[in-house]
């Protein structure tokens, strides 16, 4: 039993515990051995020989037994230590070979990874991540198949870019050359992509949509296609717009429909069926969605159909005798009919930079608003694999060469008929070359602008008045250029918030310096009297006070107050509150009593400078000027003017009094001529007085 427990264990837990048994084993047989031998000596030693050498036997059979089992033992445990070894260098050897491996592997990873990485993009909504366009050009030179997935993803992201970015830096000066760098692109394949970037790029700048239209009518004489899927889009975005109540959209997309059918890409019953759906139920909204529409189509709308024109607004009168909408939209009503009235005059149908299309070459699409089978053809805006890309490329090329080969030879035949005229341009220079009384003359102004921005920063970057003057002294002024520089300074002077002291210093300081600066500031008194009605108030108030500084300072002679005329007939709004400020700077200036002084000085100039603000030639228009000086607060100027209305019917008897003596004598000279004739006429007037007496007097007494 020892044994056999011994044999597993040795397996199990190793030689330490198998010695032990061993041990334990030997002193179990040694203790049985000596028990055995002392009961043989104390038994019958007489005992048979055969028991004896039986049990002598036995014993030698089990010391043998125990003594193999020992040896198996330890063979067997030899045998599973070489054996264990054997394992685990194994083991060691499989886990190298396999660290090994798995490096190999890695690195072939890591090589097929970077082999794909410069064929494959990763898929996405937007084409996967960002790739400079120098690296895309680059992997698309490297793929060998040109017709495999993709290159056709990298060449439909390329075409993506390409589009959007040529439609939103389109504008009326490169808008010829953006049409020809959409055409070298495939549109046909991306006609799906150029319908998005339209109605986005418009969508988010309005103010461009006229370009954005222009843009569309010239590709849409070369592609049609591509008009009539824009023109498709458009139109269920306003059904979405219109069911949503997305005023923003529908102000947007209703723009660029309108400047569509300015181009003639859309028919006109498209704009008619779209103003009598926002008038049928009339609400703010639709009627300012419609307002804004006819606003960009109405000269267009007015030429062709004039009749429906004529329905549409009856519509509108109509909407605006019911009285129920509001009142903000019911001045834009009137607003259009203004407008209508006026012929649309500053809303032309198309500006002349973007009538680019001849009237017969453009393709109409005659598609209603109502129609129920329109199909936006949405799968054209994601990528998809072309079987033929390589044919259908091939196909698009001879359409593009087609297409510029024509535009190049216009271009050559233009060059060719330039060059003759050039020709002809040379002859003429050598003509005029020898011909010394003419010269070239520069009416684009080019000089006088750059003087004018020179005086505008040299005058706002300055410090103080005294920093201005002497810089703008240094600038060299042509003869006749003065004048600029006055009307410089007073333009800046009235586009400030309220009036700066500095701008009436600065204008003194010339007129001191020069006695051109006076005359020429008094020009523009002149211009700014005649023409202040078109000042807004801010504007006109710092006009009045800094004339009145320079009136105050005697830097510009009081000559300047005879261009006013102060009567009711002579003055407007905008002229008295103009005499109202300046009058009132110059008390501020001055004080009244010296105002008044200089005012009433006897001097005969002073007097007729001031003649036309305080006239005597009419009681009605010196009853005017008092009554005005006085509701401003400066009726102490009136006193003077006062007294003589006051002594004016004492004038007028003193002035009428010769004349009645000078009537009388004449009269004396002609009775005395004709009195024999006047007497015989005297008695007869006597005779019918008396006659006449008698008559009344018989009334009286009845």
């Amino acid at each position: 039993m020892a044994a056999a427990v011994a044999v597993p264990a040795s397996d199990r837990y190793g030689g330490d515990l198998n010695h032990g048994a061993r041990e334990e084993r030997r002193e179990d047989y040694d203790e049985r051995r000596s028990k055995r031998k002392g009961r043989d000596e104390d038994g019958d030693r007489g005992g048979r020989s055969s028991d004896q050498d039986k049990r002598r036997r036995d014993d030698a059979r089990d010391e043998d037994r125990w003594r193999g089992r020992d040896e198996d033992a330890s063979r067997r445990e030899d045998s599973s230590r070489r054996g264990r070894d054997e394992d685990s260098s194994r083991r060691g050897r499989d886990e190298d070979s396999s660290r090994r491996g798995r490096d190999e592997d890695a690195s072939k990873r890591r090589d097929d990874d970077a082999k794909e990485e410069k064929i494959v993009l990763p898929a996405g909504r937007s084409g996967g991540t960002y790739i400079p366009p120098f690296k895309l050009a680059q992997m698309m030179r490297d793929v060998k198949d040109k017709t495999s997935v993709e290159y056709q993803r990298m060449a439909w992201d390329a075409l993506r870019k390409s589009i959007n970015g040529l439609v939103n830096k389109v504008n009326t000066s490169n808008i010829r050359n953006i049409l020809k760098e959409l055409i070298a692109e495939n549109l046909i394949r991306g006609r799906g992509l150029f319908a998005r970037s339209c109605m986005k790029s418009q969508m988010a700048s309005p103010a461009f949509t006229h370009v954005f239209a222009g843009l569309v009518a010239v590709i849409n004489t070369k592609f049609p296609a591509l008009g009539g899927l824009l023109l498709t889009r458009i139109i269920l975005q306003f059904r979405r717009a219109f069911k949503r109540n997305d005023k923003p959209v529908l102000l947007a997309v209703t723009k660029f429909l309108a400047h569509l059918v300015n181009q003639r890409v859309a028919h006109e019953v498209i704009a008619l069926e779209l103003l009598m759906l926002l008038l049928e139920n009339p609400t703010d909204d639709s009627i300012e969605v419609a307002v804004g529409f006819l606003k960009e189509c109405g000269a267009y709308l007015l030429e062709i159909s004039p009749k429906c024109f004529q329905m549409i607004f009856d519509r509108f009168r109509a909407v605006l005798h019911e009285g129920e909408i509001d009142k903000r939209v019911q001045f834009m009503i009137e607003g259009v009919f203004a407008l209508r009235k006026s012929n649309f005059q500053g809303h032309p149908a198309i500006i002349s930079e973007l009538d680019l299309v001849e009237e017969g070459d453009q393709e109409t699409h005659q598609i209603s608003l109502l129609d129920k089978d329109l199909d936006p053809e949405s799968r054209l805006d994601i990528f998809a694999p072309d079987p033929d890309y390589l044919e259908n490329e091939k196909k698009y090329e001879t359409i593009k060469n087609s297409i510029l080969g024509d535009e190049k030879e216009e271009k050559d035949g233009s060059a060719s008929g330039s060059e003759e005229e050039d020709d002809e341009d040379e002859g003429e220079e050598e003509e005029d070359e020898d011909d010394p009384s003419q010269s070239i003359q520069d009416l684009t102004e080019t000089n006088l602008v750059n003087l004018r921005r020179t005086i505008y920063l040299t005058i706002m970057s300055s410090v103080d008045f005294e920093e201005a003057g002497h810089k703008l002294l240094k600038i060299k002024l042509e003869p006749g250029q003065e004048k600029e520089l006055c009307i410089m300074l007073l333009e800046c002077c009235s586009q400030e918030r309220t009036y700066l002291r500095y701008y009436g210093l600065l204008g003194q300081r010339f007129c001191m310096i020069n006695q051109v600066f006076q005359q020429h500031f008094d020009e523009c008194f002149l211009g700014q009297y005649t023409t202040i009605h078109r000042l807004e108030t801010n504007k006109l108030r710092n006009v009045a006070k800094f004339f009145a500084h320079l009136l105050g300072t005697d830097a510009l002679p009081w000559t300047t107050l005879e261009y006013i005329n102060l009567t009711e007939e002579a003055t407007t709004s905008s002229s008295r509150i103009f005499i109202k400020i300046l009058f009132q700077e110059l008390s501020e200036h001055l004080g009244l009593q010296k105002l008044n002084e200089r005012l009433t000085d006897p001097d005969e100039q002073m007097q007729r400078n001031v003649g036309g603000i305080f006239p005597r030639d009419n009681p009605k228009n010196t009853r005017f000027a008092i009554n005005f000086f006085t509701s401003i607060g400066l009726g102490g100027l009136t006193d003077s003017l006062r007294e003589y209305l006051k002594n004016m019917p004492r004038f007028i008897m003193e002035q009428q009094k010769p004349v009645e003596s000078s009537d009388d004598e004449s009269s004396d000279s002609e009775s005395s001529s004709s009195e024999p004739s006047s007497s015989s006429s005297s008695e007869s007037d006597s005779d019918s007085d008396s006659s006449s007496d008698e008559r009344s007097k018989k009334r009286r007494k009845k």
